[in-house]
């Protein structure tokens, strides 16, 4: 089959290529049409009944992650000509396109009472922005007193004040809101201009656009740098500009057709389809590295360009197939998963690792034969004394130092076990930033000032239409606010109690005493607050349904990650919800972005080692098929295992979290890094029958021909994946630096523990009548058999080209 599929690739090759280059085309041409993802990603799936939940919530209430956070701590913005400048900044933010809602100290409301129409009217605080300090430090002490605002706009503790700027929901989720954030920031600045006074950013809105913009640029820039190093690290190896632009061009196309996939898919690009380009780029390479090295070693035999070129065809092609297959494997596996951005990510990933070798057999072998054979410079990296002197050295320790190999190793993944029991899963709503980075800076000022700005959310069900006006039902819904604003880490509730409160206080002449629930006596008078068009900004609608049945209760939170929040909402707030409702037909229920977020960060891990232990399975029964030996595919797993262990004891002892972004790190490195084994071992197979079945010869001749490739590899994989340390972001970081030392480690257990195990447990002895798959192909063939190949026609057909 290999022999044949030689041939038509070289006879055939200039059309082939033709092809190549209009599939290629074709890719770029739809390539155009793809587009960032602007949406929040839904880790959760879409029918999981609390994600069900919070999408009626959203129906009835409106989204809870649609508010900037514009906050401010300098006692100078209470001076005249700042605060006039502060309101200015209100007006200014109110007028931007996008913009729906700003509510800030300057332009701040309060009730008052309307004897004559029995009803509440708002009132602006500032009608307009004295010119007196004393009036206005007059006004600023009237707003102090009002409680609603307390803790939500205005720290009383050390004048922190914040504006909050609510955005339309239909750009929430489109590339407008990243123009409409750097709009609001433009304003900020130009405040900060005439005033001196710093003021700060967050929300959820703020982050996703900063993230996103961070992601674009580091997209393009890992992808240059994937492209530089890889071409710097094929200079060095094959010392020739041929070995670094044709396998090059060969990353382009695959690139190209990445990003024509993603089109043709309907996908758009996100943090994670992102990266797949310059993994292409790292992953793709090998195969190159593989064909050239085997082209070079044979034309370094016999001088034959064209018998060098099908036998790089034929000796090593179904071993590449394999290999690209298992580390697909990789990636594929996330398919099994039931969150979107994973499986678009490993659909187009490993989609485009199986088109990696279809296009490498093909150009490779085609493009190589219209230049010129190699030089004797462009060999002598087959003769690199310092390689051959490392893999002599290597040969040495499995032969004759295969006892401490073995205890050395198991020292090794007991101490990484221990290590690997201390990791922990822990993940932030604005997770992977450095801690000085000014969007992390700036979320700790609204965590010290106001408890945090991540959005949690309650819904008590009264159960009962306007079962919000009966006075118990309010005095529980009270008792249960009291709690939360006692608790740290959260902000002082909002609900229309909080409202009922406050027009209790505006009817006493805004005495903060009277922030209450309002007595038998005043009830029905202040009550007639919530049917009444005093409710002008929609408070009422915001904060109970149409039926008068369901009360929301909306708080901000501190982004203290997965763990903590964890267990304040199940082990703080929940009992204590349940203690006062209990007794009543209320029913309450925890919702919003952030308890889905904790929800989906568990979910995530739970299916990406679910997908890495999937990924093992399959590439088991991939060495089943190949070897059908229980005893070789024992010996294969053990080596790609180990660097799993010692990474995962790694990421315990440096108190690395298991997260989404490092737990993806497992199945996708164990898939490339049982490649090394497939082709270590493919080649010993074909020493073993060479040899006549000599273990140590077979282990010997494998390990110096197959080694060169597989360093060669592992250290372009190694810088390959390194390059995402240059990230802003923690887990690509992460990412980043753990596969590459998976891949490291990896490649010195292929190197090292694989010849031991088979030195020490594998006889040699093969059933003469059970053929492995792997021994049915040509990869298998002795130098004799080479001989009856149809070299000529290739030849005559090369001359017609």
């Amino acid at each position: 089959m290999w022999t044949k599929l030689a041939h038509i690739i070289l006879k055939h090759r200039t059309i082939l290529v033709i092809v190549l280059a209009l599939v290629t085309a074709f890719m770029g041409y739809h390539a155009k049409d793809v587009k960032y993802s602007f949406r929040l990603a839904e880790i959760v799936p879409h029918e999981d009944p609390d994600n069900v939940y919070f999408r009626e919530f959203k129906k009835q209430f409106g989204e809870d992650g649609n508010i900037i956070a514009v906050g401010v701590r300098d006692s100078s913005i209470y001076k005249v000509d700042n605060f006039r400048n502060f309101g200015y900044l209100c007006k200014a933010l109110g007028e931007l396109p996008g913009v729906v809602n700003v509510l800030g100290l300057p332009n701040l409301k309060k009730l008052e009472k309307n004897t004559k129409a029995k009803k509440f009217e708002l009132q602006p605080i500032f009608p307009d922005y004295p010119e007196d300090q004393d009036v206005l430090d007059s006004l600023l002490n009237g707003a102090a007193s009002l409680q609603f605002y307390s803790g939500q706009l205005i720290n009383k503790e050390n004048g922190a004040t914040l504006i909050l700027v609510t955005l339309d929901n239909d750009i929430l989720d489109t590339e407008d809101r990243i123009d409409l954030m750097w709009d609001v920031v433009d304003v900020g600045e130009e405040f900060e201009k005439q005033t001196d006074i710093k003021l700060h950013y967050s929300g959820l809105p703020y982050a996703r656009s900063v993230n996103m913009r961070t992601v674009k640029k580091e997209l393009n820039l890992f992808l240059i740098l994937s492209i530089v190093v890889t071409g710097i690290i094929l200079f060095l190896f094959f010392r020739s500009f041929k070995a670094v632009i044709f396998p090059l061009i060969i990353i382009g196309v695959i690139v190209v057709w990445v990003v024509g996939t993603l089109s043709l898919f309907g996908f758009e690009i996100t943090i994670l389809t992102g990266l797949i380009p310059p993994i292409i780029v790292v992953i793709g390479i090998p195969n190159s590295v593989y064909m050239l090295n085997k082209y070079h070693q044979e034309y370094a035999k016999h001088g034959n360009q064209m018998r060098a070129l099908s036998t790089i065809i034929r000796k090593i092609g179904i071993v590449t197939l394999i290999t690209n297959f298992t580390t697909a494997v990789g990636f594929l596996v996330l398919l099994s998963t039931d969150i979107t951005i994973l499986r678009e990510f490993g659909i187009v990933a490993g989609i485009n690792i199986l088109a990696t070798f279809f296009v490498s057999i093909i150009l490779i072998p085609a493009v190589y034969s219209y230049v010129s054979p190699p030089s004797s410079r462009h060999l002598k990296h087959l003769e690199f004394k310092f390689l051959n002197a490392f893999l002599s050295l290597l040969d040495d320790l499995v032969h004759k130092q295969k006892t401490l190999v073995f205890i050395t190793t198991t020292v090794i993944v007991v101490v990484c076990i221990f290590g690997m029991l201390k990791i922990q899963s822990n993940s932030y709503l604005i997770d992977d930033l450095p801690e000085d980075s000014p969007m992390i800076q700036d979320l700790r000022f609204f965590e010290k000032n106001f408890s945090g700005i991540m959005p949690l959310e309650v819904v008590v069900d009264t159960g009962r239409k306007k079962g919000v006006q009966n006075i118990r039902n309010l005095q529980k819904i009270d008792e249960f606010e009291a709690f939360l604003d006692s608790c740290t880490y959260i902000s002082q509730p909002v609900s229309v109690v909080s409202f009922i409160k406050a027009a209790n206080q505006a009817y006493y002449n805004h005495l903060p005493q009277f922030y209450t629930i309002p007595s038998g006596r005043d009830r029905t008078f202040i009550l007639r607050y919530l049917s009444e068009d005093s409710d002008e900004d929609g408070i009422s609608q915001a904060f109970v349904d149409s039926i008068g049945q369901k009360v929301r209760i909306s708080l901000k939170v501190a982004d203290i990650g997965s763990v903590k929040m964890d267990s304040l909402i199940n082990d703080v707030i929940q009992p204590r919800m349940d203690q006062i409702f209990g007794d009543t037909k209320m029913e309450a229920k925890i919702t919003g972005t952030t308890p889905l977020f904790i929800k989906g960060n568990k979910f995530l891990i739970d299916n990406l080692l679910t997908s890495m232990v999937i990924a093992f399975i399959i590439i088991a029964l991939i060495m089943v098929i190949l070897f059908r030996n229980f005893r070789m595919i024992v010996i294969s797993l053990i080596p790609n295992m180990i660097p799993l262990i010692i990474t995962a004891g790694i990421m315990g002892y440096f108190s690395i979290p298991l997260k989404p972004s490092t737990a993806i790190i497992f199945s996708i490195a164990f898939g490339i890094s049982v490649d090394d084994s497939i082709h270590f071992l493919a080649k010993y197979r074909q020493e073993l029958f060479a040899q006549k079945f000599s273990v140590p010869i077979a282990v010997s001749y494998s390990l110096k021909e197959t080694g060169a490739s597989m360093i060669y590899t592992s250290i372009i994989l190694f810088f390959g994946f390194v390059i995402f340390a240059a990230s802003e972001f923690g887990g690509t970081i992460a990412l980043g630096v753990l596969t590459s030392l998976t891949l490291l480690f990896a490649m010195l257990t292929n190197l090292i523990v694989l010849p031991a195990l088979l030195l020490r447990f594998d006889t040699g002895k093969r059933n003469q009548n059970a053929h492995p798959l792997i021994e049915k192909y040509p990869e298998f063939y002795d130098e004799g058999e080479d001989e009856e190949i149809d070299l000529e026609q290739i030849k005559v057909d090369s001359r017609n080209s």
